[in-house]
């Protein structure tokens, strides 16, 4: 066991609150209808909770700057690192990074690798494709529509598929 993993095991606390949302009305023409209204912290905490995941002050930090806008976002270890300290949080980059890889083991991010040497990490975790942008190193999902796979080539013997990613390289003419 990774000294990660050992740390994220730790942390897992029994018994995860449910989602905490605060309701108002909202007017779609003649319907009415209750949205979730929820502050960052009160979005990071659940989001914690729905993994199990111990809400220690660099976690909730991380999750908010992640998730509190209730937007998914793709982030790099060192441009979260760059909002934290933007936003006045006292975390070093390898907490950064320990909390990264513990937020994607835990399933509530997905790591998306553009090459040997960057990653970014996904709040938007069902399967989905991505345009990389090579030119400004941007990673953006890209629409289902038109990706299609015949075929896969059969796994080695016992081996599954896992997952399949796909990122499409894109550069500015």
């Amino acid at each position: 066991m990774t000294t990660t993993r050992r740390k994220c095991a730790e942390a897992v606390r029994a018994g995860a609150a449910g989602d905490l949302w605060l309701s108002s009305i909202s007017m779609d023409g003649d319907r009415q209808y209750a949205a979730p209204r929820v502050d960052a912290g009160t979005r990071a905490e659940s989001w914690l909770a729905r993994a199990g995941l111990r809400p220690t002050r660099q976690r909730r930090a991380l999750a908010e700057l992640l998730i509190g806008d209730g937007r998914h976002r793709h982030v790099t270890a060192e441009s979260l690192f760059a909002a934290a300290r933007d936003a006045g949080e006292g975390v070093a980059l390898a907490t950064v990074y320990n909390t990264l890889k513990c937020f994607t083991e835990a399933g509530l991010l997905t790591e998306i690798a553009v090459d040997g040497a960057r990653s970014y990490f996904d709040t938007r975790t069902e399967d989905h494709p991505h345009f990389y942008w090579e030119d400004d190193g941007a990673l953006v999902d890209a629409p289902r529509e038109g990706v299609a796979f015949a075929r896969l080539p059969t796994p080695p013997e016992g081996a599954e598929i896992a997952r399949v990613d796909v990122v499409i390289r894109l550069r500015r003419r």
